[in-house]
């Protein structure tokens, strides 16, 4: 339930660990009843969101109706998925559904659809669940695994595993730190 303060302080840490300021267009699959799609919203200047699920994309669209950047629709993945590309995406309470051939395909897309130098953000909730088939910390190691995505924050608690990829750049080389951006380091 999004008023707790658990689900609050996980979408607050989230946006916080975005490396960059603003993001032109960013992807939230999952997106749910919307609370982390708006707050995503402040810093994207086009977001279309997903979920599979009629009931919350209906709460998503009304919830980010005054936010003319976001666009909600029903999508079921991996089979459907937005064209385009996108220098964010946001994967939320959503791997650990998929069996291994269809996370496969879903981290494929999410990898091909993202520009060089973009960011991938993933959260999972930590503890087993019977209807999860992973937990965050497997997920973590899937994600470890994939050669075109660099770790840039690992953020680990007992009920939640957060993490911000970078894509390679189109050279090859990894993207630099924000403060490395600043001039900082």
């Amino acid at each position: 339930m999004a008023s707790r303060w658990y689900e609050q302080r996980k979408y607050d840490l989230t946006v916080a660990a975005l490396p960059e300021p603003r993001y032109r267009s960013a992807f939230e699959p999952a997106c749910s009843v919307g609370e982390l799609t708006a707050r995503l919203a402040e810093r994207c200047d086009a977001l279309p969101a997903c979920d599979r699920v009629g009931s919350a994309v209906a709460s998503a669209a009304r919830r980010t109706a005054h936010l003319p950047q976001v666009a909600v629709r029903q999508l079921t993945l991996p089979d459907q998925w937005p064209d385009g590309t996108f220098d964010l995406i946001v994967l939320s309470e959503l791997l650990y559904y998929f069996d291994t051939p269809d996370l496969t395909r879903l981290l494929d897309r999410a990898v091909e659809s993202l520009e060089p130098g973009g960011t991938l953000v993933t959260v999972h909730w930590n503890h087993p669940v019977e209807e999860h088939l992973r937990t965050g910390a497997d997920l973590a190691l899937i994600l470890s695994g994939i050669p075109e995505l660099a770790l840039l924050a690992d953020h680990r608690e007992d009920d939640f595993v957060l993490q911000v990829f970078c894509r390679a750049q189109a050279d090859g080389s990894r993207p630099a730190s924000p403060a490395a951006r600043e001039g900082l380091v």
